[in-house]
């Protein structure tokens, strides 16, 4: 005879998992990241419209022949570049944004590590950027994307694509 003990081989593992996130830093307030990007904004729009107003006049207007698309694409790209030249050293020093710095928050990977910038500005920034662009489903990105801070664990569809959250500094 066996001396084996009879267990149920089909039986659920019994196993403990742990959750990923296991770092207890405070999770940044809806408010506090809505006040943030509205400061983020008006910085980048100030910013971009004064260029825009100056420098960029001839760069920016449509020539005859020229299509549209090229001069939009044109234009995503000189705000892309505007925005990395703004946030850029923040991001990649603190990983903050003037608004996030102002407000208290810094954005951190998953794991409470710090996110790097290509992370930052790739993932969570372009890419978000490139994908509002889409006719009609950019506009139904944007929507998923600024409801799901309602969740419990307030990251945005690009928190998620970035593996990235947002925590009080």
């Amino acid at each position: 005879m066996s001396t084996v003990p009879e267990t149920n081989r089909f039986a659920p593992p019994t196993a403990h998992v742990e959750d990923v996130a296991t770092d207890a830093r405070e999770l940044g307030g809806r408010g506090a990241r809505l006040g943030a990007v509205l400061i983020d904004g008006l910085i980048q729009g100030a910013v971009y419209w004064a260029l825009a107003a100056t420098l960029f006049t001839t760069l920016l207007t449509p020539r005859p022949g020229a299509g549209l698309l090229g001069l939009f694409a044109l234009q995503l790209l000189a705000s892309f570049v505007l925005f990395a030249l703004l946030q850029g050293y923040l991001l990649a020093t603190q990983g903050q944004t003037i608004g996030k710095k102002l407000l208290g928050l810094r954005i951190v990977r998953s794991n409470g590590e710090r996110a790097s910038l290509a992370r930052l500005l790739g993932l969570r920034t372009f890419l978000g950027w490139i994908l509002v662009m889409i006719p009609i489903g950019g506009a139904i990105y944007a929507l998923v994307d600024s409801l799901l801070i309602f969740r419990e664990s307030h990251k945005c569809l690009h928190d998620n694509i970035a593996d990235t959250m947002v925590v009080k500094a």
